[in-house]
């Protein structure tokens, strides 16, 4: 009867434990045999039934961690590389990795003149002084555009050391953003015929800059034109204090001021 009772303690307690254990019974029947019981308990999994494969529910709980873990990492593979197709789109897409103008200004065709000059902080005569710093010489061209950098303004001139360059400034604070040289031939647009049409000249793309921006307007663009002309004249685009766009043709060796013909684009 003892005996029994002892098997019975050792295998309830080896149950709550949840492992194995062997109980030692000495009976006292006389006989001085010794003899063993054991019982044995299996683990009881979190639903209460005892597990049959040997693993716990941890290593069941480390396998769903190291999946969850494997799923996230292909997750943020795919972010990444999605990432980088935007990126590269992107680059791709403005093909422009040079400096950059301080303003920008969106796409408007109607009315891209007025936003350009609204948005601009240099005007053209302070461009053209800029430009004449970095390239000593004579300006035949100036013109605010919104171009890759931004919103740039882009001169030609004619330097002493007798070829073309272009100069683009920062519309903004007049940083010069890029300088290069630009082949032109002795035909028309050429060193030879610059150099005729200004023969005589009193007048420059400066000071016509100045004259267009009487009565408060804005110049956009000077450039030196000879279209349908018997000679060439500063042809300076503005937008007026209310908006409007209007061109003035200048003489570069009178300096007289008169209106000139809308553009057609």
């Amino acid at each position: 009867m003892r005996r029994n009772i002892a098997i019975a303690t050792v295998a309830a307690a080896a149950v709550i434990a949840g492992g194995t254990a062997t109980a030692v019974a000495v009976t006292s029947d006389g006989g001085g045999t010794a003899h063993h019981a054991s019982s044995q308990s299996r683990p009881a999994t979190d639903d209460g039934q005892a597990s049959g494969n040997g693993h716990s529910s941890d290593d069941s709980d480390d396998h769903g961690s190291s999946a969850g873990h494997e799923s996230a990492d292909h997750d943020s593979a795919d972010d990444h590389d999605s990432a980088d197709h935007d990126s590269s789109d992107d680059h791709d897409a403005k093909g422009y990795t040079g400096p950059k103008s301080s303003l920008r200004v969106k796409d408007d065709d109607a009315h891209e003149d007025l936003i350009e000059a609204r948005t601009a902080k240099i005007t053209a005569p302070e461009a053209a002084a800029a430009a004449l710093k970095a390239v000593p010489g004579t300006i035949t061209e100036i013109d605010l555009d919104e171009d890759d950098p931004g919103l740039v303004w882009e001169l030609d001139v004619l330097g002493k050391d007798g070829k073309f360059h272009d100069v683009t400034l920062d519309a903004g604070n007049a940083r010069v953003l890029d300088q290069h040289t630009e082949h032109k031939d002795n035909g028309y647009h050429g060193v030879s015929h610059a150099r005729k049409e200004l023969k005589g000249a009193t007048v420059d793309a400066t000071e016509a800059a100045h004259k267009g921006a009487r009565d408060g307007a804005t110049v956009t663009k000077v450039d030196l034109d000879d279209d349908h002309r018997a000679a060439s004249v500063w042809k300076v685009e503005t937008v007026t204090k209310q908006g409007k766009e209007h061109n003035l043709l200048i003489d570069p060796r009178t300096g007289a001021v008169t209106n000139g013909p809308a553009d057609d684009d």
